[in-house]
């Protein structure tokens, strides 16, 4: 079994991503997700771009997040993303979003591999699980796409 690779990026908390308490808007964890995923599928050596050019999509199917304390204004975060399992023609990718060491939120988000000419489930290339480090890895999700 492979060892999923994680991915952390640092984000400072800008005033836009804040509501009038000064604390981020609940909302905008699912862009800070975004960004790590998108950093984490960097990592492996597939870009978004890329995967998007050789006619393969990752739309969302679900997300989840819980959230434990807030981040506020200026806060600087760390923001982790990791593929937690391949099942057929999803993708799970589970995210953490902490201030230094403290827990702020958790969650994942699904994602249907799909071909973008025709937007039906495909499996993923044996290169892609490999390089996301879930290869042999199970996916939690209840999600409705099947291959």
């Amino acid at each position: 079994m492979s060892v999923p690779l994680r991915v952390t990026i640092n984000y400072r908390v800008p005033y836009a991503d804040t509501d009038q308490m000064h604390v981020v808007y609940y909302a905008n964890y699912l862009a800070f997700f975004e960004r790590g995923r998108n950093e984490l599928l960097r990592a492996c050596g597939h870009t978004y771009r890329a995967l998007e050019a050789s006619g393969i999509g990752l739309p969302v199917a679900e997300a989840h997040v819980e959230y434990h304390a807030p981040a506020t204004y200026d806060d600087l975060l760390g923001i982790t993303a990791w593929c937690e399992g391949i099942k057929g023609a999803r993708l799970t990718i589970r995210c953490e979003v902490r201030r230094e060491e403290k827990l702020l939120v958790e969650g994942y988000t699904v994602h249907a591999i799909v071909d973008l000419r025709t937007m039906r489930p495909i499996r993923p290339s044996p290169e892609l699980k490999s390089a996301l480090g879930c290869a042999s890895c199970p996916a939690p999700s209840q999600s409705g796409f099947t291959n």
